[in-house]
């Protein structure tokens, strides 16, 4: 709701501070006091174009700040401000500050945060819709329409939506499994070859660094081999070294107990032959480790050479053959039972479009029993606003299938006629401006509660009118600002009658000035405003009496 509205030099306007309260208030004054003045300034807050033109004259730029009551937690306000991170303290008002230089520039602050003004059009159409002469937005435009129905039926399409993506999902996964399926089919033969090829070789984690280990100490076999044979010679036989060792010994032995030098002699003999026997088993099991086999090295290189290759060609390490190996035979497998899986997704995408059908029909049969109710609705305020020869209709028009989205399956938008045969058109396509405010507010009288903007704003609804259908006018702006906040802009006497809040706004002339200003009236302020919108300049007697009249019938 609006709260206040401060306005600094902008065009006639030098300084002006206004309070709104909830309820109707009517806005009256002559013509060119400057009443589209204030709903410029108010429009240039909501996000409208910061035009130069509206800097007052002779000064440097022009200013308006309007303050709103604090946004309702978890409303699309709250969200559409978080989203932008403007931060607002619970409770605080929201507040709005736009300005203006003569040379074009322009800022716009929420409550001291610098903001777009894409983000201002965004918040001011939450917080205020504004229906004047040549009005394109609200619930002109069709995108609202849905929202506006289903607010009427009571309904909400979160069902709709959820199998919507249900479905969706669906339909991703499965197109994802056949491109899959499909890849995987024309990598079938590649598959099968490679299977049977690696499964035919065997490889084995580690398998090439075991190999080459065993290859080097063969290829060092068979450079050690004469020089083995040479040193294990020495050794070997009846003549070989240790032999002659042993048979020193055995002498020795037996004349060690002559002489004390020759047992130390004996001791260090039986020594020598130990550390010999060593020597000669160690150099043994070398020859046996480096023993060289030429065939079994030809195998292993061979062998070798197979496993460097099959990994280049996998363009994978050798050691992860074996890996690569069980991942192409699940791929392969996956192939075989592809046929399978795709059966069951596509059991799942039927089931899922079925889902979302039954719910888009269910959600299809309210709208079109509450588009019923509404058309009604509206067709009994038609009369008493002189649209009684007009014609009000909520179209539901089925969509083809590739246009169902999470909202449902129709397209929705009111359409109206105005003269008799002529046909049914959007909104939008009515010529007369008066009309279209006379439908629009028939429209919300209709929709009531279920509109749910908070402040609204008519500019001249009663433009053409007069007398009964300015009562009628009157009586359904008095009904729809139960709960609600309008500012209705008026040169009717009947409509001006009704407001909860009479603002009066004024043109003088000082020498060459010329300023506007706006006041609020108290009860004789009011009867003396509307006798004079009853009899002109000249207020009389009769005028100030029908004017009691209507303030009495108000």
């Amino acid at each position: 709701m609006l709260q206040s509205l401060s306005i600094r030099d902008i065009v006639l306007i030098e300084a002006l501070d206004l309070e709104f309260g909830s309820g109707l208030t009517v806005l009256t004054g002559e013509t060119g006091a400057g009443k589209s003045i204030l709903l410029d300034s108010l429009g240039l807050a909501l996000g409208n174009r910061a035009d130069s033109g509206l800097v007052r004259q002779g000064t440097e730029k022009a200013q308006v700040t309007a303050s709103f009551a604090p946004p309702v937690a978890g409303s699309k306000l709250a969200a559409t401000l978080d989203d932008n991170d403007i931060e607002i303290e619970p409770g605080e008002p929201l507040i709005i500050k736009r300005s203006v230089k003569a040379d074009g520039g322009s800022r716009a602050f929420i409550n001291d945060q610098p903001c777009s003004a894409a983000l201002l059009r965004a918040v001011g159409g939450q917080l205020i819709e504004i229906h004047g002469q040549h009005d394109d937005r609200g619930m002109i435009n069709p995108k609202g329409h849905r929202a506006l129905l289903d607010a009427f039926a009571g309904v909400e399409g979160t069902a709709v939506g959820e199998a919507y993506q249900a479905w969706q999902a669906a339909k991703t996964t499965l197109e994802q499994a056949k491109d899959d399926q499909e890849s995987a089919e024309k990598d079938r033969e590649y598959l099968e070859h490679s299977v049977a090829e690696l499964s035919k070789f065997g490889p084995e984690p580690g398998e090439e660094q075991e190999l080459a280990l065993e290859r080097a100490t063969m290829m060092k076999g068979e450079k050690l081999t004469g020089d083995l044979e040479a040193i294990r010679s020495v050794f070997d036989g009846s003549n070989g070294g240790l032999a002659s060792l042993r048979s020193a010994a055995r002498r020795l032995d037996r004349i060690a107990e002559d002489h004390p030098l020759l047992k130390e002699a004996l001791e260090s003999l039986d020594r020598s032959i130990i550390d010999a026997g060593e020597a000669e088993e160690k150099l043994n099991d070398a020859a046996a480790a480096l023993s060289f086999d030429p065939q079994r090295l030809d195998d292993m290189e061979t062998r070798l050479f197979d496993l460097r290759g099959l990994a280049r060609k996998h363009r994978v390490e050798p050691d992860k053959l074996s890996d690569l190996l069980d991942e192409l035979q699940k791929k392969l497998a996956a192939i075989s039972d592809g046929g399978k899986t795709l059966e069951g997704l596509e059991a799942s995408l039927a089931s899922a479009r079925k889902s979302y059908i039954v719910a888009a029909e269910n959600l299809r049969e309210k709208r079109g029993k509450a588009a019923k109710a509404l058309d009604k609705a509206v067709a009994g305020e038609l009369a008493p606003l002189k649209l009684d020869a007009a014609k009000f209709r909520t179209l539901l028009e089925e969509l083809p299938e590739e246009h169902w989205n999470k909202s449902g399956m129709e397209r929705i938008e009111f359409l109206i006629a105005t003269n008799p045969g002529a046909p049914l058109a959007p909104l939008g396509k009515i010529a007369s401006g008066g009309e279209l405010s006379r439908f629009i507010l028939s429209l919300k009288v209709a929709l009531a509660e279920e509109y749910g903007l908070k402040t609204i704003i008519f500019d001249e609804v009663d433009r053409g009118v007069g007398g009964a259908v300015a009562s009628a006018i009157g009586d359904r702006l008095s009904r729809l600002s139960n709960g609600a906040q309008l500012l209705v802009v008026t040169h009717s006497p009947q409509v001006a009658s009704k407001g909860d809040a009479h603002m009066l706004i004024n043109k003088s002339r000082s020498g060459t000035v010329s300023r506007t200003d706006v006041r609020a009236l108290d009860d004789e302020g009011r009867r003396q405003e509307i006798a004079r919108m009853l009899s002109g300049a000249d207020v009389t007697d009769e005028a100030r009496a029908q004017a009691d009249r209507l303030l009495e019938r108000g």
